[in-house]
């Protein structure tokens, strides 16, 4: 008769919830089922504004930040500084950001962002959190191999390049600041805005210039 192994049975147990949605996911999705079974929505509707809300709508208050950063040395201290007062400047500060630290990327520095536990998620500043940084792999493997998660974004990182990787947490959560292309010093604030990208405030892009 085999051995019983608690370690293995516990391990196995966790992988295995790992993959389970969050009770409350379970409810949403048998709402939407009803909802859609009754005919009183699209299920096509809901993904397109999921998709908007995820990829374009959320993250252009942070886009925002970024560009002020970008063109305003004293709002970017106090951004570095204090990132709730100076998101608030800006009446950006909700529950997600009360505790917000924002890290700059250099020509030496590069940062990437995780949450390890679960998806802490700036949400107020990006949006929905897309579905790969709530995806076990991403949470595990950006903590132990970032060079090569990143390498799957398509963004290589020079060797002589650091790469500090900041795990969010409920208390605690982060924001990166990317550098900003060069050949940009005379476009505006809106236009720079749209220059960054969601996943470049996450770490999982870095030459805004191809943006």
């Amino acid at each position: 008769m085999p051995d019983f192994n608690a370690k293995k049975v516990a391990e196995i147990h966790q992988h295995l919830h790992s993959h389970l949605p969050s009770e409350s996911a379970l409810r949403v999705k048998a709402l939407e089922t009803l909802l859609v079974d009754k005919g009183l929505v699209n299920p096509q509707t809901i993904d397109a504004w999921i998709e908007a809300y995820t990829e374009e709508i959320g993250p252009k208050r942070g886009a925002r930040v970024v560009a002020k950063a970008w063109c305003d040395a004293d709002f970017k201290h106090r951004l570095l500084q204090d990132a709730p007062a100076a998101i608030d400047e800006l009446d950006y500060l909700g529950k997600a950001t009360a505790h917000l630290k924002v890290v700059e990327n250099t020509e030496q520095v590069h940062n990437l962002v995780v949450c390890t536990l679960c998806s802490c998620y700036p949400f107020s500043i990006l949006g929905i959190a897309p579905a790969w940084y709530k995806a076990a792999a991403y949470r595990s493997r950006a903590v132990r191999d970032p060079r090569g998660v990143l390498a799957e974004f398509g963004v290589d990182i020079d060797a002589d390049v650091e790469i500090r990787v900041w795990d969010s947490t409920a208390e605690l959560r982060y924001l990166v600041l990317p550098q900003r292309p060069a050949g940009t010093e005379n476009m505006s604030e809106d236009e720079l805005a749209g220059l960054v990208t969601r996943n470049s405030m996450i770490g999982t892009d870095r030459d805004l210039s191809k943006a």
